[in-house]
């Protein structure tokens, strides 16, 4: 099996064969047809967050059930489905609470990684996944059949991009109809939160972003106002445009703790942060505990837009059929598996909504 590996953090992705073992009890076996760059992919090749290499990295991704487990149950060989990182056991307490993203048991369900190299050395299942190959071995629980009329590249996106940033709208924050709103960065999960935010009916959302160029793709994407970040007081801007107070909610879908600062410059009394967008390990944000006792305010984190597969992405995909929700739109270039590491250089470089490797 072809699959790009990560040796060294920092070091460019190798293209080599390994070993997959077959899915056992409730695990499927996908062939990858197509696998998104995400930046929390990025974020792990370079060392920003902790993990062991080597690795294979990838978890936005589409293909095909090739096989399946013996305790499998609701798919079969041919099956067209996402896969995706969210691990879950469907028993422990978060998961009876409908909060499968934080599954108490994602390790123990991950047990040994399912990748090895033709000697036999173990390779990590990079975020529960390792779509960077021509195939993997997930839990039952990481896929969702998808119909046939959503084309795959488009449909690879819901793994991660759209559920995080629409999610964060929609599931963590829960946005009230006629409020107003602030997403700071405007990249691949920016761009979602802005369509999130306006399934929500919020009717001020502004789109807070270093770039030019991303702020226009925002307003294609439903915001109604656009603030570049880089004066010293974009805040100011932000609550002209509120008339004053501040937005109710102000989601930060970039990884910068300075952006989680500055924040609470722009939110109205009782007003919401949500923090989307991970900076990286041991990076540290400051702030005054009395302005926001005083004001009421509150902040939250969202992990994978605090997804439930079987709720949210038939969801998502009929508010796409309607036109309400853009995915096509988002693709921005196509790469072989061999030019990964273009792929990835083109996402560091800002270029990209979203680019996938298609199988």
């Amino acid at each position: 099996m072809k699959a790009a590996v990560c040796r060294e953090h920092g070091k460019p992705l190798s293209i080599e064969e390994l070993k997959l073992r077959p899915p056992c009890g409730s695990e499927v076996e996908v062939e990858i047809k197509v696998c998104a760059i995400c930046h929390s992919d990025i974020h792990y090749i370079e060392g920003a967050w902790p993990g062991d290499l080597p690795a294979v990295y990838g978890h936005e991704a589409v293909g095909t059930v090739s096989t399946v487990g013996p305790v499998v149950e609701g798919f079969k060989t041919g099956d067209r489905v996402l896969v995706t990182l969210i691990r879950s056991c469907g028993k422990c307490s978060h998961c009876a609470e409908g909060a499968p993203v934080h599954c108490s048991y994602q390790e123990v369900l991950g047990g040994n990684s399912p990748l090895r190299t033709l000697g036999g050395d173990t390779v990590i299942q990079g975020l529960s996944t390792a779509a960077f190959a021509e195939r993997v071995v997930v839990d039952q629980s990481q896929t969702i059949k998808i119909p046939e009329d959503i084309p795959m590249e488009s449909a690879a996106l819901l793994s991660c991009g759209v559920i995080t940033g629409a999610g964060a709208a929609i599931n963590t924050a829960k946005i009230r109809p006629g409020s107003s709103v602030a997403v700071v960065g405007v990249g691949g999960v920016g761009l979602n939160a802005v369509q999130g935010a306006r399934i929500c009916g919020a009717t001020k959302i502004i789109a807070i972003d270093l770039s030019e160029d991303r702020l226009s793709s925002a307003m294609e994407f439903g915001a109604t106002h656009g603030v570049l970040a880089t004066g010293p007081k974009h805040y100011r801007e932000v609550r002209e445009i509120t008339g004053g107070p501040g937005v109710d909610y102000a989601l930060i879908a970039v990884g910068l703790a300075a952006a989680c600062e500055s924040a609470w410059k722009f939110l109205a009394p009782r007003g919401e942060l949500v923090i989307v967008g991970m900076p990286s390990s041991g990076e540290m944000a400051s702030f005054e505990p009395l302005n926001i006792a005083f004001k009421g305010q509150s902040m939250k984190g969202s992990a994978m837009g605090d997804t439930i597969l079987a709720r949210d992405v038939p969801f998502l995909i009929d508010m796409y059929r309607s036109g309400q929700l853009k995915l096509d739109e988002l693709v921005t270039k196509r790469f072989d598996l061999e030019q990964i590491n273009d792929a990835i250089a083109d996402t560091l470089a800002g270029n990209a909504r979203r680019n996938v490797i298609v199988f």
